[in-house]
């Protein structure tokens, strides 16, 4: 394992990675703007499942052949494009289609469920190539190679990543539930929030599909 000041370097990096917007936080807003903070805390969870795939495949060397083969690369990254514009088209539609309804007098839709939530969040976070790009360029930097068990210290510092990652989308679920509980007299309001979670949805979507392999 690297010395106190490398993994002190390490921590403040996965750090201020984990606080940059991406599409699990906006995936997590979205959710708990639709259907409250257990829908938000599942669905942080869900990311972190899914980013943890992702080290447990660098750790196996499964990444780094997606990495470095062209058509492995762009069916994932198409495939991980394809739903999050998905997922980002639904949730615009559904806020247009709840908002109408409750002004007609009608309930809202019912919360999607913690289950669903988590496993979309599984997938959102497991669908995008970039999240194994970053683990293999990022993580490599603070091995130990003299410590010996390689695989197990890639684990390790993407488990921290993973959980810091996981930590900051549980804040942003709770930050979007106080202001989904706040803003119960506004609907309008919360439309809007959920219809530019979407609109961030789809515009990662589009920056995913537009990405290219890193270079070897």
């Amino acid at each position: 394992m690297p010395d106190l000041t490398q993994f002190a370097l390490y921590f403040a990096a996965a750090l201020l990675l984990a606080v940059t917007p991406g599409p699990g936080i906006f995936y997590v807003a979205a959710r708990t703007l639709a259907g409250g903070r257990t829908e938000g805390i599942a669905s942080s969870f869900g990311t972190g499942l899914g980013g943890m795939v992702h080290v447990l495949a660098g750790s196996l060397g499964v990444s780094a052949i997606v990495l470095a083969s062209a058509e492995l690369f762009t069916a994932l990254k198409l495939v991980g494009a394809a739903y999050l514009v998905w997922l980002g088209l639904r949730t615009f539609q559904s806020a247009r289609r709840e908002a109408a309804t409750v002004l007609d007098g009608g309930a809202a839709a019912p919360p999607v469920g913690a289950r669903r939530a988590f496993r979309e969040g599984v997938l959102v976070e497991a669908l995008n190539p970039k999240t194994a790009a970053f683990f293999l360029a990022f993580i490599p930097q603070f091995l130990e190679p003299t410590a010996g068990a390689i695989a197990l210290q890639f684990v390790v510092l993407g488990f921290v990543s993973v959980t810091l990652n996981t930590l900051a989308d549980i804040v942003v679920a709770f930050a979007a539930s106080g202001i989904r509980e706040g803003a119960g007299a506004r609907p309008g309001l919360i439309r809007r929030l959920r219809e530019g979670s979407g609109g961030a949805m789809i515009a990662l979507g589009i920056g995913l599909a537009l990405a290219k392999r890193p270079a070897a």
